[in-house]
């Protein structure tokens, strides 16, 4: 899919999530959805980027699967250049820190997110690199 395909794509997920109160159809009919406010790392220009999280006990993470490719999602490199973020769940919207995590506490969180949405089991084993997690730690 070309950027301007993809961009258009995520225009009309966007869309319906603020129209619904934070819910999208198609690819993402029935799932949790998140969207993520970053600003490109070189270009500053805000961004927005829908994905589908785990919410666990309170806590929201997602996963730079990028559907299995072998690098990672540009909105990943833009979190940790600049890991504060503004964050809309629901109908809510708020400020957070983007938090990669590593190791055990990683993989435990990915188990988890497999055991809830098991096409990420299926990224996972479609490429080399250890697939980041990253927590959206609210602010305050």
């Amino acid at each position: 899919m070309d950027k301007a395909a993809f961009d258009e794509m995520n225009r009309k997920v966007i869309d319906e999530f603020r129209a619904t109160g934070g819910k999208a159809g198609g690819v993402f009919e029935g799932k949790p959805l998140v969207l993520v406010h970053h600003f490109g790392a070189k270009s500053g220009t805000e961004r927005i980027a829908p994905l589908v999280p785990l919410l666990d006990d309170g806590r929201v993470y997602i996963f730079a699967s990028k559907g299995g490719a072998d690098t990672n999602p540009d909105w990943y490199h833009n979190l940790v250049a600049k890991p504060q973020i503004t964050v809309e769940l629901g109908s809510e919207t708020y400020q957070a820190t983007a938090r990669v995590l590593e190791g055990a506490e990683r993989d435990e969180i990915y188990a988890k997110q497999v055991e809830a949405e098991p096409q990420f089991g299926e990224y996972q084993r479609n490429t080399e690199r250890v697939i980041p997690v990253v927590e959206l730690v609210r602010a305050g």
